[in-house]
């Protein structure tokens, strides 16, 4: 297995804290926003970290250089910034035939659960595992995803990006789990009208539609997708609730 973690954006909407540096090496609690996904990605035991980069590449590259943490780490250059699907399709070499744990390099989670759900995943022979969160405030659903399934088996049917009216409490995150056949389906993934761009539920939509079994499962007590200087605010305070709790 190996880890994907996509680093190429810039965060528009961060301003001038973008403006001289990668979104992802923004820091949080003194360290890069990124680390915590290698972090993660380490703690599963994976073969390989694969990072996705773009604007300002360099800032990355020469950060982690080519091992962190004892695994090695490979860069692909993404050149055009056309969104989380065309990140994942330029990987597609580096990937190979592998397995992989997906992550988004702007994504932060307190008491992530990566190694249980790598478990459920080869358990149960899954297609796909889409890491959620439930959350009290459905607007940040908004923000994301959300998903219609079986409540008993987690067994999802239907993805819905960007819900302007969440049905449920569940919020989806970019911390899923794949097989390496989903590159299969990105030809087939109708483009966003509203985005201009190819996203990651509809994505693994097609593989479901295929009847592949595809399963949600509860990634952790607290996230973050930072996008906003408030949300950095929100996240600093999620950790400081994390180190409390450990």
């Amino acid at each position: 297995m190996k880890a994907l973690v996509l680093a190429g954006g810039r965060g528009n909407r961060l301003d001038e804290k973008t403006a001289e540096a990668n979104k992802c090496m923004l820091r949080l609690s003194d360290k890069p926003l990124v680390q915590y996904s290698l972090e993660n990605a380490v703690r599963i035991g994976v073969d390989e970290i694969v990072i996705v980069v773009g604007y300002r590449a360099e800032d990355i590259i020469n950060h982690f250089g080519t091992v962190f943490a004892g695994v090695p780490v490979r860069y692909v250059i993404q050149t055009d910034r056309k969104g989380l699907v065309h990140a994942i399709a330029c990987a597609r070499k580096a990937i190979g035939n592998s397995d992989f744990v997906l992550f988004l390099a702007d994504e932060v989670l307190s008491h992530p659960h990566h190694p249980d759900m790598v478990r459920q995943f080869y358990q149960e022979d899954l297609f796909a595992t889409c890491g959620v969160v439930r959350v009290q405030d459905r607007s940040q659903i908004r923000k994301t995803y959300t998903l219609l399934g079986d409540h008993s088996t987690h067994q999802i049917f239907r993805l819905i990006e960007k819900p302007s009216i969440p049905v449920n409490d569940i919020m989806g995150t970019g911390n899923c789990i794949m097989r390496a056949s989903i590159f299969d389906y990105i030809d087939r993934t109708p483009i966003n009208v509203t985005r201009g761009e190819k996203e990651l539920p509809d994505l693994i939509q097609c593989a479901i539609d295929e009847g592949n079994i595809v399963k949600y499962y509860n990634i952790g007590e607290g996230y973050v997708n930072i996008n906003t200087v408030d949300d950095i605010e929100i996240a600093e305070r999620v950790y400081d609730v994390a180190a409390v709790r450990s």
